[in-house]
């Protein structure tokens, strides 16, 4: 390995990814599967492949770019490590642990299981309480010693929008009951699968994007986890498509996110969101069917020299890729974070920043200076209340408009399920149309080869009809000769009576 590739992370430029060179074989190519970076080691687990779930361990090592594969061991010869995917994993101590995702596992409820980083003995823990249903495509997030779990997808394709709790030290599972404050709209979030969440402040759980079984989010959902109370604060900044099966990481206060798709077309932007403003940002795009533009990908961050790094790794786009891509994200100045609260709590402190910024206005009033006039403000202080009002009702008329326009777009939302049903039941129709039309070309077939069969039986019953015309004519003949033969012989018969007597 050369040296350039061993301090290949002192050459990136900012904002961009690249395609790491590997050294040796790289493992199957997959998506949906999971990656936690430990030690400046990526580590991949499960995934799917042509509808196929995968059952092994990889490591990349990002400092001789050099893949491995990690050869597990179970504690007892009758448990095996699982074939899964849409699962979640996290590094916990020395271990990584593994919850949830799609297996041939029958289990009812989430299994959590465990790979030992330093003996590679894996296992099941046992884990009581509340324990959530069996699902994938859900999110886990890492708050202290807690997880927190959110929505997903269970075996009979029902979508969830729930939240449980896992304490590490205790292995006892809860279940989250959140709070809903009207009158904003669609709390808590919509059962969604395949979205991603992050933890900022350690108090709030951001919920971004997803889907359900025929619509994809782009909405941004926060649950205080002191006050158990959803919010669905506006996103600032670029316009982000609609998107599932996209893959976040973040790193102090930013949110990176890459990828994901709608079926139809993959993401080709790399965001950023600031979770202390909730600005989101674009730092970079790719072309189409890039693997960066895929769904089912993975992100993580590495720490080498004291510098963060992007690395990504999988995805499906139309095929499926192995490549690892990572990205020096620029650094980013660091501004005093903004507090998330509850709706009454902003309004109060809106109130209270207005009042203290008229109060201040108003006090210039009577400010003098040492040996100078006095200074009459008051015209001043008038145009700026003046100001005010106007903003106040330019506020009103936004607030009023927005209103507007969410109510449309309920209404537009109502509207594209009512259309997705009647298209769902269109395609249902069609499909019967298709067997029905499928059946009748059977018989249709068979019928034309009946005809084709009477056609030769019709040509064998006129040959036989040949054969018998044929064969009356030679007996006819042969009936015609044995009459003349008879008529001879009577007459011989006398003349030898005649010689006779």
């Amino acid at each position: 390995m050369g040296t350039e590739s061993v301090n290949w992370h002192s050459v990136l430029d900012c904002d961009q990814w690249v395609a790491l060179p590997v050294a040796g074989q790289r493992p199957s190519a997959r998506y949906k599967h999971a990656a936690v970076v430990a030690d400046e080691k990526l580590y991949i687990v499960g995934g799917s492949r042509n509808g196929r779930y995968l059952s092994d361990v990889q490591a990349f090592d990002l400092k001789n770019l050099s893949w491995s594969t990690i050869k597990v061991s179970t504690k007892s010869e009758s448990e095996n490590f699982p074939a899964v995917s849409g699962h979640s994993m996290v590094k916990w101590g020395n271990k990584l642990l593994l919850l949830g995702g799609h297996s041939k596992d029958t289990s009812d409820n989430v299994t959590v299981r465990f790979i030992d980083l330093e003996s590679h003995v894996c296992g099941t823990l046992e884990a009581t309480g509340k324990v959530p249903e069996a699902r994938g495509g859900q999110s886990v997030s890492l708050v202290g010693s807690k997880l927190i779990m959110f929505g997903g997808e269970d075996i009979k394709r029902r979508l969830m929008n729930d939240v449980h709790v896992l304490d590490l030290e205790t292995l006892t599972w809860n279940v989250v009951e959140t709070i809903q404050t009207p009158p904003a709209p669609r709390f808590p979030p919509a059962p969604r699968f395949d979205h991603t969440a992050a933890v900022h402040a350690n108090r709030y759980l951001l919920i971004f994007g997803g889907c359900s079984h025929s619509i994809f989010f782009n909405d941004l959902h926060v649950l205080d986890l002191e006050t158990l109370e959803w919010s669905q604060p506006q996103i600032q900044g670029d316009l982000v498509s609609p998107r599932a099966g996209h893959a976040g990481v973040s790193i102090d206060e930013n949110w990176y996110i890459v990828g994901g798709g709608d079926n139809k077309s993959g993401a080709l932007e790399t965001l950023v969101m600031d979770m202390s403003k909730l600005v989101i940002s674009t730092l970079t795009n790719v072309k189409g069917r890039d693997p960066l533009a895929s769904e089912g990908l993975s992100v993580s961050s590495v720490l080498i020299d004291g510098e963060h790094y992007l690395v990504a790794f999988g995805g499906y786009n139309g095929k499926y890729s192995s490549e690892v891509f990572v990205m020096r994200p620029k650094p980013k100045d660091s501004k005093h974070p903004k507090i998330f609260q509850s709706p009454a709590a902003a309004a109060a402190a809106a109130s209270v920043t207005a009042a203290y910024a008229l109060a201040k206005s108003e006090s210039l009033e009577f400010t003098t200076m040492d040996s100078k006039p006095k200074v009459d403000l008051s015209v001043e202080v008038n145009m700026i209340k003046g100001e005010k009002k106007t903003l106040e009702s330019s506020v009103t008329e936004v607030k009023a408009v927005n209103s507007s326009l969410m109510e449309k777009l309920e209404e537009c939302n109502g509207a594209h399920v009512d259309l997705s049903m009647e298209l769902h039941s269109v395609k249902g129709q069609l499909a019967s149309e298709r067997s029905r039309c499928a059946e009748l070309e059977a018989q249709i077939l068979d019928l034309q080869k009946m005809l084709s069969s009477m056609e030769s039986i019709e040509q064998e019953v006129q040959t036989l009809r040949s054969e018998k015309s044929a064969i009356e004519q030679d007996m006819e003949v042969s009936a015609t000769d044995e009459k003349q033969g008879s008529g001879g012989g009577g007459g011989g018969g006398g003349v030898w009576r005649w010689i006779a007597g």
